[in-house]
């Protein structure tokens, strides 16, 4: 499974991470590997908590992204 991670730095160093597909699926860290490695724990622990719960795994349907080079 694939999720898009939003990652935003904090005025403090630190950073957080949030996944747009799974509602409240939240984690932050010291350093950018630190947030990483948070928020993909944090995904398997929405996902496992969804099948444990019988709910369905929510995914990214209709989701892309394209890069484009700066025109610069």
């Amino acid at each position: 499974m694939s999720y898009t991670v939003i990652l935003q730095q904090e005025s403090d160093g630190g950073f957080v991470a949030t996944v747009p597909s799974l509602p409240g699926c939240v984690s932050q860290g010291d350093t950018r590997p630190e947030v990483v490695a948070n928020i993909r724990e944090a995904i398997m622990v929405y996902i496992e908590d969804c099948i444990e719960s019988g709910e369905e795994i929510p995914t990214e349907v209709g989701r892309e992204t394209i890069e484009v080079e700066s025109p610069a």
